[in-house]
């Protein structure tokens, strides 16, 4: 199975270049986030035409995620246990959900394609949403793998954190002082980890950024950041052979601002195991 996720930051607007990207590269999984439409609004057709089915969730011009497979997807869900919503204003644990999240399972793998909060900055209640959102998403991932610890699981999306300080080409990116960047978001990051996920593209594409702002040449400049990625339980860890950060994709006309991730999973029994890169140590 080749697995990718892609912020396509407006799917209607840039529905050609992802499917061509998506038959160019063989890939059978495809997770989108900011879609930007309501799913009567989707693009289908592009989709199906080139042999995929899609399942899509969005609210409004904003956010909304989707998954796009070869295969016929399965118990799909619009959100996780215990996500939390936000409603600017609204005190209280019933705020609206937005569409941030749609787990499906795609031949034995669960797949959440995910849109985490921006945060916007370190004293807007955003930012407080986005850490209550990530505990919630850290408290969901214990419960799954602790009810099944052999679950090929995958937490794939723009996660909006840089982890390390390698992930950060931006100058304007301060640690400790704006988002994506600050010790709290990186402790929800580590925390997804703790909870028994490994980012599964980092062994084998260890450099490279995923992200760079239209603005300020900040992409001839490659002041970009690395936000987007596929997090996997062991299961998944231990069936990847290959991993990819399509930086082209930043290229041409109207690009997203991101670029899309990819892995390469063989979950045959009798791979040689010598053969197969490790990602849990």
């Amino acid at each position: 199975m080749r697995l990718a996720t892609w912020n396509v930051n407006s799917i209607r607007a840039r529905v050609g270049r992802i499917v061509a990207f998506a038959e160019r590269e063989h890939i059978d999984v495809l997770a989108m986030q900011e879609i930007k439409c309501k799913p009567e609004q989707f693009p289908y057709a592009e989709f199906e035409a080139a042999g995929y089915h899609v399942e899509a969730h969005g609210l409004n011009q904003w956010n909304g995620v989707a998954i796009a497979s070869r295969e016929p997807l399965e118990d799909v869900e619009y959100s996780f246990d215990g996500m939390p919503g936000f409603l600017k204003g609204h005190d209280g644990p019933d705020a609206p959900l937005e569409a941030r999240a749609i787990g499906a399972t795609v031949g034995g793998v669960r797949v959440w394609s995910l849109y985490v909060p921006n945060g916007r900055s370190l004293d807007d209640p955003h930012y407080v949403y986005k850490l209550h959102w990530l505990k919630a998403l850290e408290a969901h991932t214990r419960a799954a793998l602790a009810a099944d610890p052999d679950l090929p699981l995958a937490l794939v999306g723009d996660f909006n954190i840089a982890p390390t300080d390698a992930d950060v080409g931006d100058p304007q990116i301060v640690e400790g002082a704006t988002t994506h960047v600050s010790p709290a978001e990186r402790d929800a990051f580590a925390a997804l980890e703790a909870a028994g996920l490994s980012d599964v593209v980092r062994p084998l594409v260890p450099a490279g950024f995923t992200y760079w702002d239209y603005k300020a040449l900040k992409f001839p400049r490659d002041q970009g950041l690395r936000i987007d990625f596929i997090l996997g339980s062991r299961a998944l860890a231990d069936a990847v052979t290959g991993a990819s950060i399509h930086r082209d994709e930043r290229k041409g006309d109207a690009p997203s601002d991101h670029v899309p991730v990819v892995v390469d999973l063989d979950f045959r029994d009798d791979e040689d195991e010598d053969d197969v890169p490790m990602i849990f140590g």
